[in-house]
């Protein structure tokens, strides 16, 4: 007999947030946590196997979080859907909010998705996220800490074919100091290659948690983006873990 998911767990809660009162000065998103669908969406027609691909969440992300909470003392927020239904880190609008085409992969179910549905994912998915995180930082701020966002992101070591060298890239809009900071504290590890705005480059256009939740309240926010290929065990992403903690400290 087939198991028949619960409505609960098939729709989960839009987010999770770990450690709440964390006293640390940062505060940690991960918008790319979870490559969840619920069962009506028949995974938009994509391949079990490529919703296992970094197109459908950021591999090896949520543990990175998770336990960089834990080491830091710090507060984190992370997602609870995957981002081919919604995007939690584009503005709702723009085409890759909710992509017709993700890398090479056709994603069918986002074909002729209405204003509707659009609509729907929105606010079940997005605007719960953002609005929890607003509110974990006013409260944080309001107890003396999270004086610093960090958002945790995975990219892949290839891309259209071409291979991408860094290990770390530490992502800026207008904090480039910062930046420059701490990839110098990454790169100062042996063998570690790090660089700044790398693979990709912050932009208001495509970019929402830097640019809304940092710049615009005027809050110190950088991205990191840390190859999936070495985060794929624990003892990979303890050691990922441990060393970003230790690059933060540059960070005062």
């Amino acid at each position: 007999m087939p198991s028949v998911s619960s409505p609960l767990a098939d729709w989960p809660a839009p987010f999770r947030v770990l450690n709440a009162c964390g006293p640390s000065r940062f505060l940690l998103t991960c918008e790319h946590a979870s490559n969840h669908m619920p069962a009506e969406y028949a995974g938009l027609g994509v391949s079990e196997e490529d919703r296992c691909r970094h197109i459908a969440w950021d591999i090896g992300a949520a543990a990175l979080t998770e336990r960089l909470s834990a080491l830091l003392d710090a507060p984190a927020i992370l997602s609870g859907y995957s981002r081919l239904l919604i995007d939690l880190n584009r503005p709702p609008g723009v085409p890759s909010s909710i992509p017709q085409r993700s890398e090479a992969t056709d994603i069918p179910g986002n074909a002729d998705v209405s204003s509707t549905e659009r609509q729907r994912r929105v606010e079940r998915m997005f605007t719960p996220y953002h609005t929890a995180l607003s509110a974990l930082i006013d409260d944080r701020q309001k107890a003396g800490g999270a004086r610093f966002i960090i958002a945790v992101h995975s990219f892949t070591p290839v891309f259209h074919g071409v291979a991408r060298p860094w290990h770390v890239g530490v992502l800026f809009g207008r904090d480039r100091l910062l930046a420059e900071h701490l990839a110098a504290a990454y790169a100062a590890e042996e063998g570690i290659v790090a660089g700044t705005n790398v693979p990709y480059v912050i932009d208001r256009e495509s970019d929402y948690t830097i640019p809304v939740h940092g710049e615009d309240r005027d809050i110190p926010a950088l991205l990191l983006e840390i190859r999936q290929d070495l985060l794929g065990d624990d003892d990979s992403i303890e050691a990922w873990a441990v060393r970003t903690a230790r690059a933060l400290d540059c960070l005062r």
